[in-house]
């Protein structure tokens, strides 16, 4: 599959498609207020409020209908350059916009977007006119809470793709249509592997098939990690909320922990194993000799995910999360760090899986530790990935 984001002509015209998008919901829906609509790497979406109008997947073609005669009018698209006040007097009526426009600071210059009787905030760039967005699907429509806050108010969300001609779209179709076939969602129901109730949401239940292949695949990471030099630790589930504030979950993670009372204190489910395995290697005093020590667990944990964004096995609220734990001296990063990343790439390779690493630095605010200390790690995180290509 393409990543649209990745492409820049096609990023660009996938982001004009949203405003044409938008721009004939407003036609058949004038009462229609719009949240954002960005470019994501399946194509684009738009957020939509249509009051308590609802629109399906039969409306879609109707709707790609409006803009195709939308483009074929063939109207430029125009940039606007404004300010803070201004876009407020534009937008007076329209929280979201309003919303949208409060993150500027007053000095700011705010880009506008039109095309005929429609306009949005928007960054850009854009096509120059509508009539070059001939060739694109509306794909499927979601609930989405307004800035993905559960308290907030459900959006309509509409997902489209377009490109810049008919072989490209129609081939992106075909793949999407195999890609139906090999759902993981349909071949865990028609192969009888796992099951999700209503009872619990988000928490897969692995049916007796299906837990021949996990079995299968447990075996074979306990046997890989111990070539490695594992010994393997299982970490309780519940743990005292005193942990949690000495890790820093408390404050940074508590909305997505399931917390509970237990004998007039306060405990949570795990939503990582690390704290966990912290314990574990604080139970006993450790020599410098002793190090590397690499710990193995596949623990059970959970998290609270929004119930919009729960989606079969890809996203859930209860996993197994293989975790490693490798206590080590400085002077043993390095090596340490190659070592697993050596490992990852073997394992990875049997299942034919490819992956990319990527450098997670400090959080602007949610953190614990010195700044120093996080410096110090992140440089050499940064040289074993430029070893490591």
């Amino acid at each position: 599959m393409i990543n649209i984001k990745e492409d820049e002509n096609l990023s660009i015209i996938n982001h004009s498609c949203a405003h044409l998008l938008a721009h004939a919901i407003k036609k058949m829906y004038p009462h229609a207020k719009f949240w954002v609509g960005p470019v994501i790497e399946e194509g684009f979406y738009y957020d939509i409020d249509l009051g308590d109008d609802v629109i399906t997947e039969e409306d879609l073609p109707l709707i790609e209908r409006e803009m195709k005669k939308i483009s074929k009018d063939g109207k430029r698209i125009y940039r606007k350059e404004v300010s803070k006040k201004e876009a407020l007097e534009m937008f007076e009526n329209d929280e979201y916009k309003i919303d949208l426009i409060s993150n500027f600071n007053e000095d700011e210059i705010i880009s506008i977007y039109a095309q005929d009787d429609f306009a949005d905030l928007c960054r850009g760039p854009h096509v120059d006119t509508v009539k070059v967005l001939k060739y694109y699907k509306l794909l499927k429509v979601s609930g989405a809470y307004f800035k993905g806050d559960s308290k907030n108010k459900m959006l309509q969300r509409v997902y489209g793709i377009c490109f810049e001609n008919e072989d490209d779209l129609n081939n992106h179709l075909n793949l999407l249509e195999e890609a139906k076939k090999r759902d993981h969602r349909k071949l865990g129901k028609d192969l009888e592997l796992f099951m999700i109730s209503d009872y619990a949401p988000g928490m897969p239940f692995f049916l007796p098939n299906g837990m021949i292949i996990r079995n299968i695949l447990e075996d074979y990471w306990y046997k890989e990690h111990t070539k490695e030099g594992y010994t393997f630790i299982k970490t309780p589930i519940l743990l005292d909320k005193k942990l949690w504030e000495d890790s820093g979950h408390w404050e940074n993670y508590q909305e997505n922990m399931y917390i509970t009372n237990v004998d007039e204190s306060i405990y949570a489910v795990k939503p990582m194993n690390c704290p966990g395995g912290i314990l574990v290697y604080k139970n006993k005093l450790h020599s410098y000799k002793d190090l590397p020590i690499r710990c193995g667990e596949l623990g059970l944990v959970h998290r609270h995910e929004a119930s919009g964004a729960l989606s079969g096995l890809f996203r859930v609220r209860e996993f197994t999360q293989d975790d490693a734990h490798i206590f080590m001296r400085e002077d043993q990063i390095e090596e340490e760090i190659i070592r697993l990343i050596n490992f990852m790439d073997r394992v990875y390779s049997v299942f034919g899986l490819d992956y990319r690493i990527e450098l997670s630095t400090r959080p602007e605010e949610k953190f614990i530790g010195e700044i120093e200390v996080w410096d110090k790690s992140e440089a050499i995180l940064e040289k074993i990935c430029e070893k490591s290509g």
